[in-house]
């Protein structure tokens, strides 16, 4: 059998690929926040990535009814409810103190998914460098607290709820039609925000910046996540995620001069030495569109 070049191309690989589109989306977001809440920002986002995928995509009937979109459903909303609540986080919170407790959601997953010493040592690792990369600060307000715990609890929903839709095939399309119904229910946070928020959509730059946004922190990421998680368990695909810190410090420091501290470069090191310890099962490349012959790379095995 022929496999392609995306299936050749390793799974870590990809998702870094997916991580570096989703920091530059991220640094045009910050951009955004001059005009617009950060709730607003979001539903843009997700609205954005809606449209681009369901233009992309087309999805099929079969996609509109019965248990594909009860998936799609469940899927677009934890996506887009993390968005808004990890937005509001750090409109309030410093940068670090949301992303660290933030991924308490991964690797909560990533501790409940494997049974095996040396994945549970990856976790550990990886959390010890999450830690350290943020240089966690508990003083943030109770809400900008409550609002990262969300984003933490969604972030962990998104990842159980993003390999089932890659499991049952088409995972592209079900996330198009997920992101569409997400966009529908939260468009009403766009009409809270009063007559200045279309006061700001009528300029000429607010609205092509969100769609491109939506683009780099969704369509990409999230569809190159769709091609991760069928290549591999739940608990490694947490464990990658621990790398979305590191990506954040070397873009800062190429792009912002941001040199870390020694604690920091010791989380960096930690974080490097989880992905490297973590087990490579459940790797062998499965094509899209098809379910999976058997149901290993669930436990992460």
């Amino acid at each position: 059998m022929t496999v392609s070049l995306r299936d050749r191309v390793p799974a870590p690989v990809l998702f870094v690929v997916g991580g570096a589109s989703m920091y530059v989306g991220a640094a045009l977001a910050v951009g955004l926040f001059d005009h617009l809440s950060p709730a607003a920002v979001a539903v843009l986002r997700i609205l954005g990535a809606a449209l681009v995928l369901i233009g992309w995509r087309r999805p099929a009937a079969p996609a509109w009814r019965g248990g594909r979109l009860a998936r799609a459903v469940a899927f677009g909303l934890a996506t887009a409810c993390m968005n808004v609540a990890f937005y509001e986080a750090i409109d309030r919170l410093p940068l670090g103190t949301a992303v660290a407790i933030e991924f308490c959601g991964p690797v909560a997953v990533a501790a409940f998914a494997s049974r095996r010493p040396r994945d549970v040592a990856a976790v550990v690792l990886a959390a010890v460098g999450v830690l350290l990369i943020a240089d966690v600060r508990w003083s943030g307000s109770p809400a900008g607290v409550l609002w990262a715990l969300a984003a933490a609890a969604m972030w962990a929903a998104y990842i159980i709820l993003g390999k089932r839709v890659a499991s049952a095939g088409n995972g592209v399309d079900t996330m198009a039609v997920g992101f569409a119904v997400a966009a529908a229910v939260l468009c009403p946070v766009l009409f809270a925000g009063g007559s200045g928020v279309w006061t700001a959509l009528a300029g000429p730059t607010v609205l092509p910046l969100a769609i491109g946004v939506g683009v780099l922190s969704s369509v990409v990421p999230y569809v190159l996540d769709q091609v991760v998680l069928r290549r591999v368990g739940q608990a490694r695909f947490a464990v990658l995620l621990a790398l979305l810190p590191v990506m954040a410090t070397v873009i800062g420091l190429v792009a912002l001069g941001q040199i870390p501290g020694p604690l920091e470069a010791v989380g960096i090191g930690a974080v490097i030495t989880a992905v490297a310890l973590r087990s490579r099962d459940g790797d062998t490349p499965v094509p899209l569109g098809r379910a999976s012959p058997d149901r290993r790379s669930d436990r992460g095995e």
